[in-house]
C-alpha cells in the first residue's frame, strides 16, 4: 500500500507507515518516524528523530521538533509550534539541551499554540488556539491563555465535562451532555513524560 507524498515534499527517509498522506512543501528529516494513517498538512516541518504516532492529523505550518513525541490520534492545529531548548542560542546547540515534549494519545491542540518544552499534554486533553503552554496538562484537560491554565476538562468527543455525577478525594466523574460518555478525571495527578 505504502503512502502518498506530493511531489514538493521532501522526505528523508522511508520511516513512514502506510497511508499516510504528506502534502505539498512538507519537509521530514532523517531518522524521523511517522506512523501509518496521518495527514500531514502543507509547510509541516518534522525534525530529524520526531516521533509522530497513527492516526495523527497536523494541519498547515506545524514544527515538530527534535524531542518531540506526538501518540496516536492527536490533532495539531495549523502554525502549533513545539520547542525543545529551554535556552536557545544562535550560536550553539548542545545534544544535553535537548529537553523531550509529549503529546499523550487523542491530544488537540489549536491553531497557533505553543508548546514549551519538557511539556506534557495528557491523554484526551485540549489546548485552546493562540495558547502558550509551560506546563503538564492533564488528562481530558482544557487550557488554554497565555500562560495557558486549566479552564475545565473535555469529553473524549472534544466538547466540555460540565455535569458531575460523583466525586469524591481521588476522582471525579462527569457525564458528557453531548455523548453521554461517562469520564473519569483523577485529582492530584502529574502527567508523565514516559
Amino acid at each position: 500500500m505504502g503512502y502518498y507524498k506530493h511531489e514538493t515534499a521532501i522526505v528523508e527517509n522511508d520511516s513512514v507507515g502506510d497511508g499516510t498522506k504528506i502534502w505539498h512543501f512538507v519537509h521530514v528529516r532523517s531518522g524521523a518516524r511517522i506512523g501509518k494513517n496521518c495527514t500531514i498538512g502543507k509547510g509541516v516541518y518534522i525534525d530529524t528523530d520526531a516521533v509522530i504516532g497513527n492516526k495523527v492529523k497536523i494541519q498547515n505550518f506545524v514544527s515538530v521538533y527534535k524531542g518531540v513525541t506526538i501518540e496516536d490520534d492527536v490533532f495539531v492545529g495549523p502554525s502549533v509550534t513545539f520547542t525543545n531548548d529551554r535556552y536557545p542560542r544562535a550560536f550553539r546547540w548542545e545534544e544535553e539541551d535537548l529537553v523531550n515534549t509529549r503529546v499523550h494519545t487523542g491530544a488537540s491542540i489549536g491553531a497557533n499554540a505553543t508548546i514549551l518544552c519538557g511539556i506534557a499534554i495528557g491523554h484526551y486533553a485540549m489546548v485552546g488556539a493562540g495558547s502558550v503552554v509551560t506546563k503538564d496538562v492533564p488528562d481530558h484537560g482544557l487550557v488554554y491563555g497565555t500562560p495557558a491554565k486549566l479552564q475545565g476538562y473535555v469529553c473524549f468527543c472534544c466538547r466540555r465535562l460540565e455535569e458531575i455525577i460523583n466525586e469524591d478525594d481521588e476522582k471525579i466523574l462527569f457525564r458528557c451532555h453531548h455523548c453521554g460518555k461517562t469520564v473519569e478525571i483523577k485529582k492530584c495527578v502529574s502527567v508523565s513524560l514516559v
